[in-house]
């Protein structure tokens, strides 16, 4: 799985006081980018679904007698799941903050 599969994250900062040297104003990460970017994460994530899918019926046929790429497969795709599970909780819990704040 690619650890950098969310492209902007690394930009945005939880506490804006403490910017470090890597983000600046001119870098604003712009809401499509971040959609994007969890679009991708979705789609690496229902691709090696699928790819552990494909494995277990090749397995299942008798095409594979391979354990470990059945098992590689499927905690890829296991991880993978849990990942965009973890970040959409992260982004909705940020939408929650945002929808109690008063102006």
């Amino acid at each position: 799985m690619n650890v950098m599969a969310v492209n902007g994250l690394e930009k945005v900062s939880r506490y804006p006081d403490k910017v470090n040297s890597v983000t600046d104003k001119s870098s604003n990460v712009s809401f499509e980018t971040l959609f994007q970017s969890a679009m991708g994460l979705v789609n690496e994530t229902n691709g090696l679904t699928n790819k552990a899918e494909e494995e277990e019926i090749k397995f299942a046929m008798g095409m594979s007698d391979s354990i470990v790429d059945l098992q590689a497969a499927q905690k890829k795709a296991s991880l993978s799941l849990q990942y965009t599970v973890a970040v959409r909780n992260t982004v909705l819990d940020a939408y929650k903050e945002l929808m109690n704040m008063q102006f």
